[in-house]
């Protein structure tokens, strides 16, 4: 299989399983603090990855390039998580889960803004309707569900902090093996989440009721689809990767209504396939070549740390 192909495959099946998180953190938001929740979640996907550890092939020879320093980046894009995380896991006490997915998304929106804001280039007239069209979306969804409230503001705030999050990903990872990178992404979220939990008092015991969901986020949502999509963006560009992540309201959409029985009004749909339409229209001529190809980045082992 192709590496494009199977970069493409895995950021689907990432974009799949992330859907189904929104009703479960909504969940169990009703009985975990957000800190507490993030917590045990990344400690979870930590422990899940270090068996890998003991699979690593031995080390490549070292590269003509001055090497990065993998822990930094790992704090970098552990820094990134948490807030996204974090802002999220707020988000949802508040907000509807199929609202904050479709918030979220704008992410998707995001990455090609502020690519082009830092470049300091002219926006194009498909990123100014794909804007256009964010804003008409948002503005049915909240006609829908209601007034705002404070949960939406969070859900911007994740959508921000993960466009950020997406662009330091695609210069980073491929210069480090995928698994401890990985691993270091997922230990450092964890370490700031204890210690966010610990200063603030909150109870770190949770509820035996918890357990299952808190598993899943862990193992499932966590562990793997940061190791897949650390594995998917070597090979997919950052903007082709928004595309896909144009899908996650979809299903977290579905699985709102399987999981906890949300359902979408007219508007409400209506609003949502116009946020999907602008992550959609807002790479229409801005999709580029995956920065490994533009860098002449070397190519890694994916179970060898960079030298």
């Amino acid at each position: 299989m192709p590496r494009r192909t199977l970069g493409l495959a895995l950021l689907i099946l990432v974009t799949c399983i992330w859907g189904s998180t929104f009703a479960v953190v909504k969940t169990l938001g009703e009985s975990l603090a957000p800190q507490s929740l993030i917590a045990w979640r990344f400690l979870i996907g930590t422990v899940a990855l270090l068996p890998l550890l003991a699979w690593r092939r031995p080390t490549r020879s070292a590269s003509s390039r001055p090497p990065r320093s993998l822990l930094r980046d790992s704090l970098t894009m552990g820094g990134w998580l948490i807030v996204g995380y974090g802002t999220q896991t707020i988000a949802l006490q508040t907000t509807s889960a199929n609202r904050a997915a479709f918030i979220t998304a704008l992410s998707v929106v995001l990455v090609p803004l502020w690519q082009t804001l830092v470049a300091r280039r002219a926006l194009g007239g498909f990123l100014w309707a794909a804007v256009a069209l964010a804003v008409a979306g948002l503005a049915l969804l909240s006609w829908e569900g209601g007034p705002l409230v404070i949960g939406d503001a969070w859900a911007l705030g994740c959508a921000v902090s993960y466009a950020g999050f997406i662009l330091a990903l695609d210069r980073t990872t491929r210069w480090h093996a995928a698994l401890p990178f990985t691993l270091l992404q997922l230990l450092s979220v964890a370490a700031l989440a204890w210690l966010w939990a610990l200063l603030s008092g909150a109870s770190l015991r949770p509820p035996a009721s918890t357990w299952s969901g808190l598993i899943y986020l862990g193992l499932a949502a966590t562990a793997l689809t940061t190791l897949m999509q650390t594995l998917g963006q070597r090979w997919v560009s950052a903007a082709q990767a928004s595309i896909i992540y144009a899908l996650e309201p979809v299903s977290a959409t579905l699985f709102s209504f399987l999981l906890i029985g949300e359902q979408v009004g007219l508007r409400g749909l209506i609003g949502g396939a116009l946020v999907v339409a602008a992550t959609v229209l807002s790479q229409k001529g801005h999709v580029q070549p995956p920065a490994h190809q533009l860098a002449e980045a070397p190519e890694l082992d994916v179970s060898s740390p960079q030298p």
